[in-house]
């Protein structure tokens, strides 16, 4: 089966703009496929991320990967990390493994998958591109103000109104 739907627009160019920083990963080249590791039945390893140029007054980061092409009205989440202390400016690969020992008081939230871990792409069988946004949140506050059980959503509203700025780096997957 072939689904056939409209291409997504790009979800961060319907947030309020803020100012954007550097992001970078020797994992995933921006706008291009994906490797293995980074595939949900091949390795489910979160890449590699390093950042800079961070707005003035960064408190702490929030790291997530989001496909917006899937057959959702939603989206589907893959990765939310919260509360990365603002001294922090990378994430080695598999940084996003669960029980990940993470800096400071990070954390993961649960993704659309159902673990509070980095779930790897995973389209449909058959399905168009999808594009996986790897974003490095600035964050206004040295807690974003949610815990673990907070759903990807939650953390996206509170988001809205703490983010300093964003970096945003995206791969794409197809099987």
């Amino acid at each position: 089966m072939t689904l056939n739907r409209p291409v997504h627009p790009d979800p961060y160019d319907l947030l309020p703009q803020v100012p954007s920083f550097t992001v970078t990963s020797s994992d995933v080249t921006d706008g291009e496929p994906l490797t293995g590791d980074q595939v949900n039945a091949e390795g489910d390893t979160s890449p590699q991320l390093s950042w800079s140029d961070v707005p003035e007054g960064t408190q702490s980061f929030t790291v997530t990967c989001f496909d917006p092409d899937a057959p959702t009205p939603s989206g589907f989440w893959h990765w939310v990390l919260v509360d990365l202390p603002a001294d922090v400016t990378s994430l080695e690969a598999g940084a996003g493994a669960e029980r990940a020992d993470l800096p400071g008081n990070a954390f993961m939230c649960r993704n659309d998958g159902g673990s509070k871990a980095f779930m790897g792409a995973a389209p449909p069988e058959g399905d168009q591109v999808h594009r996986y946004y790897f974003v490095v949140h600035a964050v206004r506050e040295e807690s974003l103000g949610v815990d673990s059980d907070a759903s990807p959503a939650v953390v996206s509203f509170n988001l809205a109104f703490k983010t300093a700025g964003r970096a945003i780096l995206h791969g794409t997957y197809q099987h």
